[in-house]
């Protein structure tokens, strides 16, 4: 669990340091173009600058399905980035 939690936090951190979003609005649950006003290039940018600090690769069609914060956090998960994020 302390993976996951260290994987959220660092999407949180992103999210709020690069993308100016309330970091008390960052939950699994929240949607990144609704809840969180990021439009695609804003999730381009968030998906490569998490690319690079965990180490991973992502495919076409995982990056067009993630919607949510919960959504980005089960893909790092998958792809073993927990270690990397902590």
């Amino acid at each position: 669990m302390a993976g996951r939690e260290a994987i959220l936090e660092r999407i949180r951190a992103t999210l709020s340091e690069e993308f100016d979003c309330d970091a008390a609005k960052i939950t699994p649950e929240a949607r990144f173009y609704e809840d969180l006003d990021l439009d695609s290039i804003d999730a381009v940018d968030l998906i490569v600058r998490l690319r690079r600090e965990a180490d991973f690769e992502i495919k076409n069609e995982e990056f067009k399905s993630i919607r949510t914060v919960g959504d980005l956090l089960a893909l790092l998960e998958r792809a073993g980035a927990a270690g990397s994020a902590e």
